[in-house]
Order: C-alpha cells, then sequence, then structure tokens
C-alpha cells in the first residue's frame, strides 16, 4: 500500500532507471578511455615517475623524460624511464618496499632497513645478475658521507637503521653511497657458504632462528619463486629423506601422512638439509656457521618417529625435479642436487618460476595491480622471456612502467 498522493513506481520507470544508470556506466568508462587513449608526452611523463619513484618529478626532470617520449614514441618511455629510475626515492622507496616483505615472517612492509633490503637495492642499481640473490657472497652498506654511520656489525642492525635516516636527507646519493663488500668479510659465514639473501642477518634472525631451519626454505620460495607449499603438495614423491620429528601416523591415523603430510615433507626435508650447518644465535644475535657439524635443531623431537632420516650432513637433493613440480621449469644445465645453502639457491634461482615470479613481482609494484588478462600475461612472459637473458632486474621496472603508462 503506498501513502495518499503517491503511486508506486512502475516496472518501467524502473527499467527506464536501470538504462539511464547504465549509460551514465558506459559514458564514464568512454571518457576514462578516451583520457588514457589522448594522455600525451608531458601526462605519460608524470605517470612513469609517479609509479617509479612515488614523488612528483622535478620540472627539469619532467622535461627531459617528456622530450624523450616525444622524440621517439616507441622507445622513449623507456629512456624516460631509467630518467626517473635515477631518483633517490626509487631506491629508498620503491625497491625498499618491494623487498622489505621477503625479510620478516609477518611479511611486513614497515620494517627497518636492513641488509637484506639493501641488497636488492645494490643489486639492481649495478645491473648484478639477479639470479644471484640466493648465491652471491654480497653486501651493500652506506658510506659515512651524509651522517657518522656505525660498522656494519654481525649482531646488530645499527648500521642499516642509521642508513636508513641519512638516506632521508636530500644530499643522499644511491649511485655513490651506497657500497659494496662481501658477506664473508663481516659475517661469519665463509664465502664459499654464503648464499645471497639466505645468509643476510637479517634474514637470518627471521627464518634461521629456532624451529627446524624449514622456514628458511619456506620463506625462500614464498618470496623467489612467488608459491606456498600448497602449491608445490606432491605425495607421489619417495619419502626417503623425512626426518624423525614428523609423524607417521598424526593423530594415530597414517592415512594423514599419506594423503598430506607425505606431500610437502617429501619434497622440502631434503631440500633444506641444504641449510644443515646454519643457525641464528639469539644470545649473541648472529648468524652461525657450524662447518661439518649439523645443527642440533635438525634432531628435534627425533623420538616422534626413529625410523625417520638422521641428518649427517648438508648435502641436499632435489625430488621436485620429477613428477608434477617439472612444471617449474628446473635448469638442464645443473645437476639437481649439491651441498650447501649456495648450491641449492642456484638450483631455485636457475628455475623458470624463479624467474617469473620477480617479473610478476615487480609489474604488480609498477603497475599497481596483478597481471589480469591475457594481454598482461602476454607481457609478463615478454618481459619474463627477455629478463632471463642475462637477469637484470632494472629493466623490468622500465618495461613495466611503459606498460602501465596509461592505466
Amino acid at each position: 500500500m503506498t501513502s495518499r498522493g503517491h503511486s508506486a513506481p512502475t516496472s518501467a520507470a524502473l527499467g527506464s532507471d536501470r538504462v539511464v544508470w547504465w549509460l551514465f556506466v558506459a559514458a564514464t568508462l568512454i571518457v576514462s578511455c578516451v583520457q588514457i587513449a589522448l594522455a600525451g608526452p608531458r601526462e605519460q611523463a608524470e605517470r612513469i615517475h609517479d609509479r617509479l619513484a612515488g614523488v612528483p618529478p622535478t620540472d627539469a626532470v619532467l622535461t627531459s623524460m617528456t622530450n624523450a617520449i616525444s622524440a621517439d614514441p616507441s622507445n622513449g618511455p623507456i629512456a624516460a624511464a631509467n630518467i626517473a629510475m635515477s631518483d633517490a626515492h626509487f631506491y629508498t622507496v620503491t625497491l625498499k618496499n618491494l623487498a622489505a616483505p621477503w625479510t620478516n615472517r609477518d611479511q611486513n612492509a614497515f620494517v627497518p632497513l636492513n641488509d637484506y633490503i639493501t641488497l636488492v637495492m645494490g643489486m639492481v642499481r649495478d645491473h648484478v645478475p639477479f639470479n644471484q640473490i640466493l648465491s652471491a657472497d654480497l653486501l651493500y652498506y652506506g658510506k659515512s658521507n651524509v651522517v657518522q654511520l656505525p660498522s656494519v656489525s654481525p649482531s646488530n642492525n645499527d648500521h642499516y637503521v642509521a642508513l636508513e635516516t641519512a638516506m632521508r636527507d636530500p644530499s643522499f646519493n644511491p649511485a655513490t653511497d651506497l657500497v659494496s663488500t662481501t658477506q664473508s668479510s663481516v659475517y661469519p659465514v665463509p664465502g664459499t657458504e654464503t648464499a645471497g639473501a639466505i645468509t643476510t642477518r637479517a634474514a637470518a634472525e627471521a627464518f634461521f632462528v629456532a624451529g627446524t631451519n624449514r622456514a628458511m626454505f619456506r620463506s625462500t620460495l614464498i618470496n623467489h619463486l612467488c608459491m606456498d607449499m600448497e602449491q608445490v603438495h606432491d605425495t607421489s614423491i619417495i619419502p626417503d629423506r623425512i626426518r624423525q620429528d614428523v609423524s607417521r601416523s598424526p593423530g594415530g591415523d597414517s592415512r594423514v601422512f599419506l594423503n598430506n603430510c607425505i606431500g610437502c615433507h617429501a619434497g622440502m626435508d631434503p631440500l633444506a638439509q641444504a641449510f644443515a650447518y646454519y643457525n641464528f644465535d639469539k644470545t649473541t644475535t648472529t648468524i652461525e656457521y657450524t662447518a661439518g657439524t649439523v645443527q642440533p635443531k635438525y634432531f628435534n623431537n627425533n623420538t616422534t618417529f626413529p625410523d625417520g632420516f638422521v641428518t649427517p650432513d648438508d648435502a641436499w637433493n632435489n625430488h621436485w625435479r620429477q613428477g608434477q613440480n617439472a612444471v617449474l621449469g628446473w635448469s638442464p644445465t645443473l645437476p639437481g642436487s649439491g651441498r650447501g645453502a649456495k648450491s641449492l639457491g642456484q638450483e631455485l634461482a636457475g628455475t623458470h618460476a624463479f624467474a617469473q615470479c620477480q617479473v610478476t613481482k615487480v609489474f604488480k609494484a609498477v603497475c599497481l595491480r596483478a597481471p589480469g588478462d591475457a594481454a598482461d600475461r602476454t607481457e609478463v612472459d615478454s618481459m619474463t622471456a627477455s629478463f632471463t637473458n642475462g637477469y637484470d632486474l632494472k629493466p623490468v621496472f622500465a618495461e613495466s612502467a611503459k606498460y602501465c603508462m596509461g592505466n
């Protein structure tokens, strides 16, 4: 029943309203598309700089980028992107925000600067092949030319906290004020056993502390192959290297082990054996490497299943080269087995999954969205193919900026 003087809207009126609404939406989309299509070189330059540096360009920089795009609409956006990446904020904001979540268990971007983050900054700046991120004996630190910085220490993060403060000074120049050395010259790990990000102090504090060192393997999988254990779950693998701490009949039901536990541990445990000599000592707050001596954590809960695998050394083997996880694209030039974290890092970084993961993360950081349609996926595939020809990550930022400068 309607109130006196007012009639209920008819279905025809409601239909008319819907038509008006959809016409409005369509018109808005058309205007947006036209605006994107009509974006001139200056607008494109502004968008590229915003996406790569996160701050507006100066007038001089904007003019230089605009001129590059105007002179060569095909290759000019790449030149403009390279100009934008000379801004210090590309390193201190964009790259920091990209790498910070990789350095902690909560995947929190709001953490202090650390040696893992600066390793990413330095490798991108210096065009170091990024497939060395999991194997290089490399460390970046700040020069004490802006403010006095404490020395890099194996037992604290004070240098990098102070460096982050120094980076806020307008006079800080990433091109000259970030310098490199070797991890083995600072941390108590031999150069033959350093493994890039894996053996940074930040990663060790987050993933080698306590536990069973499986956390380091899982975090590396998440951060550098863009997949968690669920995606590599395979119950067809032989369970010959599953440790003693894994029950073969959880809750008294062996089916749980056969249908669930085995799917992760059969592949993970023989790979995580590479970390058998590594630990983060909470007392000294330092990464620890015990050559030839397996860390006691590998024998935690060894009475759970006494007949399980007893870790004798740091020799690892990759059971995932066969079966469903062969799709990760393992390198045919690597043996699929080895000793220690360095060779394992090379194995993981040699996969197609590693390359595609890095490109996808850069795409998301620059385009502010994940690849969503066929065109996006084709672009990611193209950039991945280019990336594997030298593994230089910086051009991936430029290509992503060019692709997304219109949206």
